[in-house]
């Protein structure tokens, strides 16, 4: 096994650069220099198990999250190979780099941010990973140099995925946990949920001051796996279903308006998929 380094640095603080990193339309941008179509299934928390997978979907390598830091350090080690989305017992060839590291360090100055990464890898790959980590480092640069394109929020639970799926989309439900503080509610929902169907969640003040309705149609429907939707105004939102490790992983992957902060904004998206998890896990 041989230790490898690669630095760079990036004109942008290293709260962006982390969610460049692992948001999940950044991830996919940049890892896309090792293979197109690389993607990777997790609730992104310590200890939580993570597939890397390829464009083929099912395989790929399991990897344990074992040390996050929010915007100083995240590290994995990898375990195994994946094929079709089943983890594979250690052979002889796997042995000799389960358990390997694969680490990131960010430390910032002046509003620089030093992206440092240290990987273990198994000889015969060294030359790889040294002509290709560094493409993916000016892919992880460009994207964070940039104005945001797309923010990730997710939630992780035990419950069953049909329940999840449910809770998620039925109107009876929606208006349930559809607000992001105990200030807000959403007194109407309506959701035609196949191609080309509408939404509408009306958003007000409990106390009658401000409305609004949230509005969008749906342009692709995979039940119980994904589901894509474009706003009123144009912007586009992913939401996926991911099983993994016993638990429903769901990821909502939107493009951000250009009024509010990109931290009010994720906060605000965050708050209300917590809001959601609550109300599932009570009822």
């Amino acid at each position: 096994m041989k230790k490898i380094t690669f630095s760079i640095d990036i004109n942008a603080p290293k709260e962006k650069v982390w969610y460049s990193l692992w948001d999940e339309e950044n991830y996919e941008n940049w890892t896309s220099a090792f293979s197109e179509g690389s993607h990777a299934i997790s609730d992104w928390n310590e200890g939580s198990k993570i597939y890397f997978l390829g464009s083929g979907g099912g395989g790929g390598m399991s990897s344990k999250i074992n040390i996050k830091e929010p915007f100083n350090i995240m590290s994995f080690k990898h375990m195994t190979e994946i094929k079709d989305f089943k983890e594979l017992p250690i052979t002889k060839e796997t042995e000799s780099w389960s358990g390997s590291e694969e680490r990131y360090d960010l430390s910032e100055n002046n509003g620089i941010t030093t992206v440092t990464v240290t990987i273990d890898v198994v000889e015969k790959f060294a030359n790889y990973f040294s002509e290709t980590f560094p493409k993916a480092l000016q892919k992880l640069k460009e994207i964070a140099e940039s104005e945001t394109k797309s923010i990730t929020v997710r939630i992780s639970t035990k419950e069953n995925l049909e329940k999840v799926w449910d809770y998620f989309t039925q109107p009876k439900h929606i208006v349930n946990w559809n607000n992001a503080s105990d200030d807000w509610h959403c007194p109407k929902s309506e959701n035609d949920l196949k191609v080309g169907g509408t939404f509408t969640a009306t958003m007000a003040s409990k106390d009658g001051a401000m409305s609004f309705d949230f509005m969008g149609t749906y342009t692709e429907v995979a039940p119980m796996k994904k589901f894509v939707y474009t706003i009123a105004d144009g912007r586009k939102v992913t939401v996926k279903f991911d099983v993994l490790d016993g638990n429903v992983i769901l990821t909502e992957n939107f493009e951000p308006e250009n009024v509010h902060s990109i931290e009010l904004q994720r906060g605000g998206w965050q708050a209300i998929l917590d809001n959601f998890k609550k109300y599932l896990e009570n009822n």
